[in-house]
């Protein structure tokens, strides 16, 4: 996959300032937010918004929403977390800022394109008027509190309130996280620990009383191994001569197996690629096979070719229905969302789909690991990964792993592009997240291709063991390999379903793996 790269060309130019402002409110505004462009060179723009706390009480958080004309669009941002949706560009606090003090202001700026920006369509300020800030009350008490834990984490959950912008988690009297939506992960925890915890709701008016508390108890573990860790290269049952999956986990001692595709077999009705049933099928007896050698399996729900069920299921709540059916048949303690094809990794509505459905499935399945798989320029996410990664914060649909697909770049170092890939996803987490390196690398994963690539990059075994020593010093979450019909030999094979392309031992990107 290529990477789509924004870029913004600057010219000096003298500033047009613009003030916007919605139509005035009947009483004077306790919190406004101004619009200026500051700058405009024909193919784009530099704009800036200040957001002014005019109460006598912090401000805790602000949610500012620019409709832009339609024909224009933000290419970059900063001093705020931005998501996008059609013409309408969200910005709300970055994750280092602290509540805004009475009578200060906070400017975040834009560059968009294309140039001769007209102004805004529209300027909303915690859903209300930009001269008028919104509700004169804070939010009630959250409720619902609830707490699921791992090793060394632990996912909350809980109930919408009021006029609540933002939330507050609190560990033990202190927080610790302020996430948009209703569930927030507590990741780097002491296994074998009890932890209290308490949420509270935010709006422009400041923050309301805190919920109830409850206790959490971490499961026991080991230390700061990433319980949830799998390494899981891929299997395709309906391509590629595949292996008995018994013959490889006897072979290289692997447990886990990412089987490949699950599609629409029509509208919104999962099938293996898009024909075999979940039930019945080469796919279902091969899962039992993996499941009687003592592994067990993760389906992969998207890949780049195929009819996507993102696309064909019309809402959040029909997608995460048709991801409970692959769930129920099977017993899933995981699911993967490969989202790569444009139909859904380039569709916004798509993409904000998908993460409404995991959101939907993490809530009615207590433990469930969610991962989402993508491309990625060899700097990290190009601009579509970062807004899925930014838009997975602001929906909450607390995603578990990341997983990139660090391949096809043209290039002669797949080992060094592999590293900056995910040294790139690592920044971009801590930054949406608020996470530590550590807790970074934990939600991340790497699923490359062994052997020879579509683009003739060549992945040997030594190159692999050496990113399985990488990623598994640096504590991330899944390691894959597409796929284990390919881990077979073939010097000179070309890139072809059944081998690799390259010389090799059968099955030693698989026993590779399996030490990860």
């Amino acid at each position: 996959m290529k990477p789509k790269r924004l870029t913004v060309a600057l010219a000096a130019v003298a500033a047009v300032v613009v003030s916007f402002l919605v139509a005035p409110a009947a009483q004077a505004a306790p919190v406004t937010a101004a619009f200026t462009k500051v700058s405009d060179w024909g193919s784009g723009f530099e704009g800036k918004v200040t957001v002014t706390n005019g109460t006598g009480s912090p401000l805790s958080t602000w949610s500012i929403a620019l409709d832009f004309p339609s024909g224009y669009s933000v290419s970059s941002s900063w001093d705020a977390v931005r998501s996008s949706s059609g013409q309408t560009h969200t910005f709300t606090p970055p994750t280092w800022a602290g509540p805004l003090a009475p009578g200060a202001s906070v400017t975040f700026g834009f560059n968009g394109s294309p140039g001769n920006f007209p102004g805004l369509a529209a300027c909303r300020l915690n859903g209300g008027s930009c001269s008028g800030g919104g509700g004169g009350t804070v939010p009630g008490a959250p409720s619902g509190l609830t707490g699921t834990p791992s090793a060394t984490s632990i996912s909350l959950s809980w109930s919408a309130a009021g006029d609540a912008t933002s939330y507050n988690v609190y560990r033990n009297g202190t927080k610790v996280g302020s996430p948009s939506g209703t569930s927030y992960t507590d990741s780097g925890l002491t296994a074998n620990t009890t932890y209290s915890y308490q949420v509270s709701a935010s709006n422009s008016v400041g923050e309301g009383a805190k919920s109830g508390a409850i206790s959490v108890k971490t499961t026991t573990g080991g230390g700061t191994e990433n319980p949830a860790r799998r390494a899981a290269p891929y299997l395709y049952m309906g391509w590629g001569n595949p292996p008995s999956p018994a013959t490889v986990i006897n072979a290289t001692g692997i447990k886990w197996f990412t089987m490949a595709f699950i599609l629409s077999s029509g509208g919104c009705n999962p099938a293996w690629d898009g024909a075999r049933p979940l039930q019945g099928s080469a796919d279902a007896t091969a899962i039992a096979q993996i499941r009687a050698a003592g592994g067990d399996i993760v389906p992969s729900i998207g890949g780049w070719s195929g009819n996507k069920l993102g696309p064909n299921c019309s809402t959040p709540e029909a997608l995460a229905g048709a991801y409970q059916q692959v769930i129920n048949a099977y017993n899933l303690k995981a699911i993967d969302v490969d989202i790569e094809n444009s139909d859904e990794f380039e569709n916004e509505v798509v993409q904000d789909r998908i993460l409404n459905a995991l959101k939907i499935v993490k809530q009615n399945n207590p433990g469930i690991q969610t991962i989402l798989t993508f491309g990625t320029s060899t700097t990290g996410p190009n601009y579509y990964g970062n807004r899925l990664i930014e838009r997975s914060q602001a929906l909450g649909a607390n995603i578990d792993i990341f997983t990139l697909m660090p391949f096809d770049f043209g290039s002669s170092n797949i080992y060094n592009d592999t590293v900056a890939a995910s040294q790139g996803l690592n920044n971009k987490l801590k930054a949406v997240f608020g996470w530590t390196t550590a807790q970074a690398y934990a939600h991340q994963g790497i699923s490359g291709m062994n052997g020879l690539s579509d683009q003739q990059e060549m992945t040997t075994t030594q190159t692999w063991q050496n990113l399985t020593n990488w990623s598994k010093s640096n504590g991330l979450g899944r390691l894959a390999f597409w796929s284990v019909n390919r881990d077979r030999g073939c010097a000179g094979g070309g890139v072809v379903a059944h081998c690799s392309g390259i010389a090799q031992p059968d099955w030693e990107f698989t026993r590779i793996t399996a030490g990860f």
